[in-house]
């Protein structure tokens, strides 16, 4: 079967370089599929899991970016990505928490938008290990 290289880059090196038959992600414009052969695209990423099919699937857990389709390759420019054994379930959670302690508090405007994403990003990472 055709497959896509996919490069996963964080602003401290790259996270992922494998080969998959698909890709599954969250734009901010909607979900996108992307398989091999795909038109060029370059969309804005939302805070959310990337899902990478494959004879070994994989999930990676991304705060924001970019995202580059080419007919033979994908490459994400993320703020951050964590594959799931990275990612520290208890601080996720504790961060969750946090967020929505602040949420409820709804001091000003920036610290509700700074909250309201510390507790996507908490959230995106729960889901990314619990659902591995």
């Amino acid at each position: 079967m055709n497959t896509l290289t996919v490069s996963v880059v964080t602003p401290d090196g790259p996270v992922l370089e494998d080969s998959f038959e698909m890709v599954s992600c969250k734009a901010e414009s909607g979900e996108l599929g992307i398989l091999p052969g795909h038109i060029p695209l370059v969309a804005p990423l939302s805070i959310s899991a990337v899902r990478l099919k494959g004879e070994s699937p994989q999930r990676i857990a991304v705060s924001g970016g970019f995202l580059e389709v080419r007919p033979d390759k994908v490459t994400i420019l993320a703020q951050s990505a964590e594959r799931p054994d990275d990612i520290d379930i208890e601080r996720a959670r504790a961060a969750k928490e946090r967020a929505e302690r602040r949420l409820q508090a709804k001091q000003d405007e920036i610290d509700f938008r700074r909250a309201e994403l510390a507790l996507k990003r908490a959230l995106n990472r729960i889901d990314v290990v619990e659902n591995r």
